[in-house]
């Protein structure tokens, strides 16, 4: 499935003026922040070649990043570890996609967020959008806003802190990663609340008990 305009053409179609997408990187990994993209495409400038940035390879996302940075009103938002271990990190992803979309330089009035669910409290009309980094541009864009940001995020830690392979897997529970939770620690960086993490950091308690 490549990714058009369609649903940014139905939104304009149906009254609404500025339609950002909305997507979202980290959900998964054992540490670092989870971030979020809201990206306004101008129809005219669209650059070829957007598409899932989990399809592209990490030269072409960069060199899509600049291009998309260029010429489109772009926001990037992250929660916290801190904020992922209080809230969860649905919520946590939520309150990122909120703040990327305040963080926008025009306000949209409607949003094509990617996903099932939608965070509360947003500024305007928005529609979930189930696999919207293959379907939308604007998703589309705002997913590889968001991943080489984060990815970026991610290989400055891993110099912080050497033996984990960041820089290559972005926190994810790789076999690298899980062995050097085991051999290395637990960083500041690390989400407390995700199980591989927490029973590390108790594992002593719950042996001695």
């Amino acid at each position: 499935m490549i990714p058009d305009f369609s649903l940014e053409t139905a939104a304009h179609a149906s009254g609404a003026r500025i339609v950002a997408g909305v997507d979202e990187v980290g959900r998964g990994p054992l540490c670092g922040p989870v971030t979020a993209a809201a990206v306004i495409l101008d129809p005219a400038r669209i650059p070829p070649g957007i598409t899932d940035s989990k399809a592209l390879s990490a030269s072409r996302r960069d060199q899509l990043f600049d291009e998309i940075m260029a010429c489109a009103h772009v926001c990037v938002a992250h929660a916290s570890v801190d904020e992922i271990d209080a809230l969860n990190i649905l919520q946590a992803t939520f309150l990122a996609m909120r703040r990327a979309v305040a963080g926008l330089p025009l306000a949209p009035d409607h949003l094509l967020v990617d996903g099932n669910r939608l965070p509360r409290d947003l500024p305007c009309r928005a529609e979930a959008v189930v696999k919207g980094d293959a379907r939308s541009l604007s998703i589309a864009a705002a997913s590889i806003v968001a991943k080489v940001t984060r990815d970026r995020i991610m290989v400055d830690l891993a110099q912080q802190h050497p033996g984990y392979g960041w820089e290559n897997n972005a926190g994810y529970p790789t076999s690298e990663h899980l062995a050097a939770l085991l051999n290395l620690g637990v960083t500041p960086h690390h989400r407390r609340s995700f199980r591989p993490v927490h029973n590390i950091l108790y594992q002593d308690v719950s042996v001695s008990s």
